[in-house]
C-alpha cells in the first residue's frame, strides 16, 4: 500500500523489511477524498499527518482578493504536511484535484518514526528537505523564467518525480491538472496557459492525450527550459550532459 513512499525513498537509502512494515503498520487508516475536497484547510490543528497514497493533491493559500496560489502538488508517496509533529496549526490548505486515497498516519506515531535509529528517519528527513528544495525552484521559476520556459520546467519536474515512484509509461505521466491550477500556479492567466501549451506542442516538445502528457524528447525539453534536476537530489536521475 505504500510502495510509493518507499520507491521514493529509496532514492535516499535502503529501507531495512522491518522499515516497511513500520510504514505499513502506520498507513492503516486510509480514506477517499474527492476531487476538488480539501483535505486539511488553513488554521486547522492537524492530529495526522496525512500520506498520498493515489491521485494529485495541491497545497495552496487563498489571496484575500479570492485568488488562489498552488504552492506544490503532491503525488503518491508524497507525505503532505509531516511539519505537524511540530507545528500546531497548518499555514496552508491541503486539497485533492483528482480522487485520492490518502493514509492518515497519527503525528504522535510520525514522531515515532522520525526518532528511529537507522535510515528510516533519516530518509523522511532527506524527503522533507527535497520539499523545501523543490520549493526554492519554484520561486526562481516564477520569478525568472518566461512563461514557456516556466510550464516546461514544470513538465520536467513532474516527470521525473511521477518516474522516481513508479508512475510513468516510457516518458508519459498523468497530469490530472486544469488550465486554470496551472495558471495558479504559474501566476498566469487561463488563456496564457493556453498559448503556451500551444506553443510547447507546435515546437513538437509534447503531446497530451487525454489527461495523459508525452514528453516527445525529454533532452530537448531539458534544454529548452535549462532544467537543471539537481534539487530533486534523485540517486541515478536524469542527467544532462555538461
Amino acid at each position: 500500500m505504500v510502495k510509493p513512499l518507499i520507491q521514493k525513498l529509496e532514492q535516499f537509502a535502503k529501507l531495512s523489511d522491518e522499515d516497511r512494515q513500520v510504514l505499513e503498520d502506520a498507513a492503516r487508516d486510509v480514506k477517499v477524498i474527492g476531487p476538488r475536497q480539501d483535505i486539511i484547510t488553513e488554521d486547522d490543528e492537524p492530529n495526522d499527518v496525512h500520506l498520498i497514497l493515489d491521485g494529485w493533491a495541491a497545497r495552496y493559500k487563498m489571496i484575500p482578493n479570492g485568488d488562489r496560489a498552488i504552492l506544490a502538488y503532491l503525488i503518491p508517496g508524497d507525505l503532505c504536511d509531516i511539519h505537524v509533529t511540530l507545528l500546531n496549526q497548518m499555514d496552508h490548505s491541503i486539497g485533492a484535484l483528482s480522487t485520492c486515497r490518502v493514509a492518515f498516519i497519527p503525528r504522535q506515531k510520525m514522531d515515532e518514526i522520525m526518532r528511529r535509529d537507522g535510515q528510516l528517519g533519516r530518509a523522511i528527513w532527506w524527503s522533507t528537505l527535497v520539499d523545501e528544495a523543490i520549493l526554492r525552484e519554484w520561486l526562481v521559476n516564477m520569478a525568472h523564467r518566461s512563461a514557456d520556459k516556466r510550464l516546461a520546467h514544470f513538465i520536467c519536474e513532474m516527470l521525473l518525480r511521477s518516474k522516481a515512484v513508479g508512475l510513468t509509461d516510457d516518458d508519459s505521466f498523468e497530469l490530472p491538472l486544469t488550465q486554470e491550477e496551472l495558471g495558479d500556479t504559474m501566476g498566469l492567466s487561463t488563456v496564457h496557459v493556453n498559448r503556451t501549451l500551444q506553443d510547447l506542442r507546435a515546437q513538437g516538445l509534447i503531446t497530451s492525450r487525454g489527461k495523459r502528457l508525452i514528453v516527445n524528447d525529454v533532452d530537448r525539453l531539458f534544454e529548452f527550459s535549462d532544467y537543471n534536476p539537481n534539487y530533486l537530489h534523485q540517486v541515478g536521475g536524469h542527467k544532462r550532459d555538461r
